[in-house]
């Protein structure tokens, strides 16, 4: 691997933590790193690093900072005493790396985040009988068919149908109703 200045083997620092942190990318390791971005970096020299950077990027994207977050977060790291906080160098390069990897690390971290199965799709009809072979009445209501496709990542999907008269309809909708009200009490709480 040809020598990177050190703003580039930052970046790439970076984007190695972020792919095994993120993406559970297990072949990217802490050895692997080193070797190939600070092979004349002391160990201990690096490791340091390695937990400074580490951190630093836990903590962006556990806050999915924006742009304003993200420059008030670096700034104030910059200015810690001590070994503790970053250089200017260092600060530009997790700037540059989030504006371009924010997205990528929020969507894996939400794919990692979410319960599995997740549901897919949703399709419903409303079927009603017009009259008994017979010539009779018809008996009983309309009824509601509901087909649920559910799958996680990389899996084939799974189909659940559910069928539902008019009272069950009716209590679905109320349970709906009532976590929309705890929805909106809690949005209007923060």
């Amino acid at each position: 691997m040809a020598e990177l200045d050190s703003s580039k083997s930052l970046g790439a620092l970076l984007f190695g933590i972020s792919q095994r942190s993120f993406s559970n990318k297990q072949q990217v390791t802490e050895q692997l790193l080193k070797e190939e971005l600070y092979p004349d970096m002391s160990q201990d020299e690096f490791t340091a690093l390695y937990g400074k950077m580490k951190g630093i990027l836990k903590s962006m994207a556990s806050a999915d900072m924006d742009h304003a977050q993200l420059e008030a977060f670096l700034t104030a790291q910059t200015r810690k005493q001590g070994g503790g906080g970053l250089s200017a160098d260092q600060a530009a390069a997790l700037s540059r790396f989030w504006k371009s990897q924010r997205l990528r690390v929020r969507e894996s971290l939400l794919a990692q985040s979410c319960c599995e199965p997740g549901l897919r799709g949703l399709s419903w009809r409303v079927d009603v009988q017009t009259a008994a072979r017979s010539g009779a009445a018809p008996h009983g209501g309309p009824v509601t068919l509901m087909e649920l496709e559910l799958g996680g990542a990389g899996q084939d999907s799974e189909f659940l149908c559910l069928e539902f008269d008019e009272a069950k309809v009716n209590q679905v909708l109320t349970k709906m109703a009532d976590i929309q009200e705890s929805i909106d009490r809690i949005v209007q709480l923060s």
